[in-house]
């Protein structure tokens, strides 16, 4: 995002609410029929996401905490075949309503 508004939302999104509740997850999935395997996001966040035996993408967990890497692996997608969202509410974090 130009305006920078995803990379402050991860960083919100990270911590703690003030009453002690649980930072929010975010839930990563990726269209495989879409996804064409440039490993971009593997190696832009590789604790996150890896390819398979044949060549596409997949989300090491379905839930993560809300991370930069994460994010830029989703904004990096050549195809965007990465979304991400909040698994309560089913908002997107990315890609954005727009």
């Amino acid at each position: 995002m130009a305006d920078g508004a995803a990379e402050g939302m991860a960083d919100g999104m990270a911590r703690g609410t003030a009453d002690g509740a649980a930072a929010e997850r975010w839930r990563v999935r990726v269209d495989r029929g879409l996804c064409v395997g440039s490993g971009m996001c593997a190696g832009s966040a590789p604790g996150a996401f890896a390819l398979d035996a044949g060549r596409r993408s997949r989300p090491l967990a379905e839930e993560t905490d809300p991370s930069e890497a994460v994010l830029a692996a989703a904004e990096t997608c050549p195809v965007e075949a990465i979304t991400i969202s909040r698994p309560d509410t089913g908002e997107p974090v990315f890609p954005p309503d727009e």
